[in-house]
């Protein structure tokens, strides 16, 4: 999703605690050390391990941000998706047209929905956004916008998902997000993709809410 969210409309919590208001909303981030360390790792088969022994590799040799997107990020998320029966839906690259006033519209790189339907996204709950230039750090305010976004999408649909969860990757680090009421949580940890199993755990528990 091509939107950004404004320094001003955030408070930082912390050492250098620093207060801004927003002309239309106020959320604080808190950044967490091991955030999601409580969740229990999902076990993948040794089919997808020996996949993803096979495509690392050649991503990181590729080394463009398609090859991570097809090869590492897709594969997990399909990967996620096989392990829960299909009972989630995954959009890629869609239109995501929220609120224009705010700028939170615009198209996001990965969207999980908590719903099997598949034509329409009715209820987003996890925001992926693959980090350019392999930058995490430079996209957390991109994924902020979209769980924002996500968050009143799920308020105007009265859907029940009162918490939105993100993930920025390079396809080979993982970094997530969580956004309750108007506190947004970013864990200081990054998992690398060697850690497939705590990745797939944390990325089950966020879609089951128990994150």
């Amino acid at each position: 999703m091509k939107i950004k969210l404004q320094s001003r409309s955030v408070r930082r919590t912390g050492h250098d605690e620093r207060n801004r208001r927003s002309r239309s909303s106020e959320c604080a981030i808190v950044e967490h050390r091991d955030l999601f360390s409580g969740i229990d790792p999902v076990q993948i088969d040794e089919y997808t391990k020996k996949k993803l022994e096979e495509n690392v590799p050649l991503t990181l040799a590729v080394n463009t941000e398609k090859a991570r997107s097809e090869f590492i990020i897709a594969f997990v998320l399909l990967e996620l998706r096989s392990s829960l029966d299909n009972r989630i839906s995954l959009f890629s690259g869609i239109d995501f047209e929220v609120d224009r006033e705010k700028r939170l519209t615009g198209s996001c790189d990965f969207i999980i929905s908590l719903s099997m339907e598949q034509l329409f996204l009715t209820t987003p709950v996890v925001m992926v956004v693959e980090a350019k230039n392999e930058n995490i750090i430079a996209g957390i305010g991109q994924c902020l916008a979209e769980m924002v976004a996500s968050k009143l999408f799920n308020e105007s649909e009265r859907n029940g998902i009162n918490v939105i969860f993100g993930v920025m990757t390079t396809g080979s680090a993982w970094r997530f997000l969580k956004l309750a009421g108007n506190t947004a949580f970013i864990d200081k940890k990054e998992y690398h993709i060697d850690a497939i199993d705590r990745i797939m755990g944390i990325l089950t528990a966020m879609v089951g809410q128990l994150a």
